[in-house]
């Protein structure tokens, strides 16, 4: 940026670099996602200005009365008194199970369907569990881009783990991929989102299907972060027990566990509740290994009695009551959670629209040959810059966002935007934003700030 348009950006410049030195970063595109929300943070209130919020996927939609009355009612009903069983309430899993069968169409019992606090939670027992079961397998693989706390777990844990940006390995160049990390014998297992995060690519099922072979093939465990379930707007999934499904690499294995998140598709994130579904396979599966850490050497066992427990025994009472309540309303076809989000993907199209009016592109911007879904995220670039600078100079612009640099993503050029909570009424000032970076981002122009 050339020194005449410093006067002249959205957001006082002065006191966006006094920010931005007073949070001593290394380097705002190199930050934490919660860094650059704690970033925005002290510039809004520093200046009074709102910024067109992307960094955080934050849910943007009010919660369903049916999860809020049926946790209000279960409070009143004393529950908080009483410790919750460590797998979850037996109603819970009974329409967990019946959820899975009815969106997904696949059959796992209610014992393999464990309530946790949060996906978070879940992925971090299964990892740990995971990583015991033989001592020759001691390695996660990463299919990347995805979210980075995945792998801070994994540095919390002090276990190893191995990525790839699945960008230039899309259909059947995934299963070279994916052999040439398995035949060493070192994985054990693999995880993945779909629709992902931050790219919002999907996998089809033919890629599904290659996942699932090789798991079989190899003996991989298949952990697949399904926080955006039925989101992928391209197809109606909303329907229980009617085709299409929900797509998932439980139709091609037994070799897997599902996190199902209720922070996004139902927006009951801040009761912090998610669900781990592990295959009937996998959780009667016995592993000798796991006798080092656990009384039980069957994995449903040693991840229930000795992972879940040392954890938390168990999650929050209430919720479950509440998530019980949505379930059910869905799987008995009162409460379509789909319709409920779709503002997501509506919002999408025209912000993405915005953004490539004012010369940006979509980094991630197929599925193989289709175009990608409108949804929770999108991906920008902007000639000239990387995604480290990019966002560093768009925080003087009011839009944030975060780098695809902390996902594991190679496209070090792009962005990651988050669309749930800039609300229609801002995309006027989004769009004029937008329009003096193009002004001041010209070609001739383009610089970066030292």
């Amino acid at each position: 940026m050339k020194e005449e348009y410093r006067k002249e950006t959205p957001i006082d410049f002065e006191v966006v670099a006094s920010e931005i030195s007073a949070m001593n970063l290394p380097g705002v595109g190199k930050a934490s996602i919660r860094e650059i929300k704690r970033l925005i943070d002290n510039i809004e209130n520093a200046t009074g200005k709102k910024y067109i919020r992307m960094e955080m996927g934050i849910p943007g939609m009010k919660p369903s009365s049916i999860g809020t009355e049926a946790e209000i009612e279960a409070l009143r009903n004393g529950v908080a008194a009483i410790y919750p069983d460590i797998d979850g309430t037996p109603e819970l899993k009974k329409q967990i199970s019946a959820f899975v069968k009815n969106f997904m169409d696949i059959d796992v019992m209610p014992q393999a369907c464990i309530p946790t606090v949060g996906s978070m939670q879940g992925s971090f027992a299964a990892f740990l569990t995971l990583s015991r079961m033989e001592t020759e397998r001691d390695t996660t693989l990463f299919i990347d881009p995805g979210f980075p706390v995945h792998k801070q777990q994994h540095r919390v844990l002090g276990q190893k783990f191995e990525s790839f940006d699945v960008y230039d390995f899309r259909g059947d160049k995934l299963r070279e991929k994916l052999e040439s990390y398995f035949r060493k014998g070192h994985i054990h297992s693999v995880l993945y989102s779909n629709p992902n995060n931050p790219s919002w690519i999907c996998f089809t099922d033919e890629e599904l299907k290659i996942i699932g072979d090789l798991a079989n093939k190899y003996n991989v465990v298949i952990c697949e972060d399904l926080a955006y379930f039925g989101m992928d707007f391209r197809k109606d999934y909303s329907k229980p027990g009617v085709p299409p499904y929900q797509p998932s690499v439980a139709k091609y294995t037994g070799n897997y566990i599902l996190f199902i998140s209720s922070s996004k598709a139902f927006s009951y994130a801040g009761q912090r509740i998610g669900m781990m579904v592990i295959s009937n396979e996998l959780f009667n599966r016995k592993a000798p290994g796991l006798l080092k850490y656990y009384n039980s050497d069957i994995f449903g066992r040693a991840m229930i009695f000795g992972t879940v427990y040392a954890l938390s025994s168990g999650t929050a009472h209430s919720a479950q009551y509440a998530l019980a309540a949505m379930l059910k309303a869905a799987n008995e076809g009162r409460f379509n959670f789909v319709e409920e989000v779709k503002v997501y993907g509506e919002k999408a199209k025209i912000m993405k629209r915005l953004f490539i009016e004012n010369g940006f592109k979509i980094v991630y911007d197929t599925d193989i040959d289709e175009p990608i879904a409108d949804g929770f995220y999108f991906t920008i670039s902007y000639p000239g810059f990387s995604g480290e600078e990019l966002i560093e100079e768009l925080i003087y612009y009011g839009i944030s966002a975060i780098s695809l640099s902390i996902t594991g993503s190679e496209r070090l050029e792009g962005l990651r935007a988050c669309v749930s909570l800039v609300q229609p009424s801002q995309f006027p000032e989004l769009e004029e934003r937008l329009k003096k970076f193009k002004l001041h981002h010209s070609l001739q122009n383009q610089h970066v700030f030292n």
